[in-house]
């Protein structure tokens, strides 16, 4: 009988040489981080449609500017006759791709080189608002007004697809749809895929433009978001403080250039970090909370760190999950207790949304990224908000308020997401 899997390489490291950003704190990697660090909000009232009768007024929204003044126009990304082909989401990950390619200095020109290089990118929805629209114009207008690209403008993979299109990657093009683990999802997957052998390089990422009348109603439906903070919108998202009462939606893309380390030193690229480990589960619980123990969660930040070989003590920052939802902030800290033990008090655990809102399936993407910016820069940014932590947790650092600068080896990245779906990404300094 023949052996199997003689096949297949040993697995291989995994590095980060290419990132880049699109978030309500604004577009590029520096100068998101920038105001990142500076304690900028980038959520605000909802001038784009009608709000009067919603619940939530208030979103996490990108800077409609040019990208050099930190903002996003479709014109610089997209060529207006393609525009009408694709929903915001899939633009967001077009331009956070773009970024990260050119930062990677990845331009395959070989055939060899393109069916090596694949596009893994998550949604956690996809085309809502060309959905809703598309809806509205079927009633009112009748199937003829319907648009031929209307299916693909809407599919989650078509993000990814449209990616591989632009730059002629032919290796695996994959999307993935977990919900708010979806960039998460997608990066570690991608590892995975570079890990094995079926690429020598990946773009990966996760994207999501869902803010709409038809999402914000679903989710204020839900009673997820945030709604009480209309009138201060830059309060709203605050993350563990006791005055928290809901997620604000957000909306944006993350996407990373991941190599083989040989693959990278081979060309000399710049390598930012490593993923060491990725771990994911599932609560099978609730369509929508966590159990109270957190279990789930739990169980993916202990899968990450036993793939990376990487004991909990070593680990310095925790970019969390943590929405802002009265619930679910308080099960991911006691699953950070229950991993971490008395090593909980020496970690720096913060939360990014408190700056840019929940962006749903691009959080855990935009949030891989900024823990390799903390590993980059020995910095980890601040969560704003946080007035009156709770007492339960008094000895950890949240880092209230300011950037704090200390040592950072190693993070580890939190997203969870509805249906009990949990990922967790281990990252090092490389």
């Amino acid at each position: 009988m023949a052996t199997r899997g003689t096949n297949y390489p040993a697995l291989r490291r995994v590095v980060v040489t290419g990132l880049g950003l699109v978030t309500p704190v604004g577009v590029g990697v520096e100068h998101a981080w920038s105001q990142l660090l500076a304690g900028a909000s980038g959520i605000r009232r909802i001038e784009r449609f009608d709000v009067s009768d919603l619940a939530s007024r208030i979103a996490g929204l990108v800077p409609e500017a040019t990208y050099a003044d930190g903002g996003f126009t479709a014109d610089e990304w997209v060529p207006v006759k393609d525009q009408r082909k694709m929903d915001r989401y899939a633009m967001y990950a077009l331009c956070a791709a773009d970024q990260a390619l050119r930062d990677a200095d990845w331009r395959p020109t070989t055939s060899a080189a393109r069916e090596q290089t694949g596009v893994l990118i998550g949604s956690g929805i996809g085309g809502l608002p060309a959905i809703s629209e598309g809806a509205v114009t079927l009633h009112e207008q009748g199937a003829r007004r319907i648009s031929p690209f209307f299916i693909p403008s809407t599919l989650v993979n078509l993000a990814a697809g449209q990616i591989a299109i632009r730059h002629g990657l032919r290796g695996p093009t994959h999307g993935v749809a977990t919900a708010c683990a979806s960039g998460a999802h997608a990066i570690g997957d991608a590892a995975r895929m570079v890990m094995l052998g079926d690429a020598d390089v990946m773009v990966a990422g996760g994207t999501e433009a869902a803010v709409s009348r038809l999402g914000i109603a679903g989710f204020c439906a839900a009673r997820a978001l945030s709604t009480g903070f209309n009138d201060d919108p830059q309060a709203a998202s605050r993350p563990w403080d006791a005055a928290r009462d809901g997620f604000v939606i957000g909306e944006g893309a993350g996407v990373v250039v991941l190599e083989s380390y040989e693959h990278a030193r081979a060309r000399g690229a710049r390598i930012y970090a490593e993923v060491l480990g990725y771990g994911l589960s599932g609560d099978g619980h609730h369509i929508a909370a966590p159990p109270e123990d957190g279990n789930g969660a739990a169980r993916a930040m202990r899968a990450a760190l036993a793939r990376a070989e990487v004991p909990p003590g070593e680990v310095d920052y925790v970019n969390a999950h943590a929405t802002s939802t009265p619930l679910g902030d308080l099960v991911e800290l006691r699953a950070i207790r229950d991993v971490f033990g008395d090593h909980a008090g020496n970690l720096s655990v913060s939360s990014t949304k408190s700056a840019m809102g929940h962006l749903l399936g691009a959080s855990g993407a935009v949030e891989a990224i900024l823990s390799v910016l903390a590993l980059r820069d020995q910095v980890v940014p601040p969560t704003l908000n946080l007035v009156q932590p709770p007492v339960e947790f008094a000895d950890m650092d949240f880092v209230p308020g300011h950037a704090k600068r200390r040592p950072v080896r190693i993070a580890l990245s939190n997203s969870f997401g509805f249906g009990g779906t949990n990922a967790a990404l281990v990252l090092g300094a490389c």
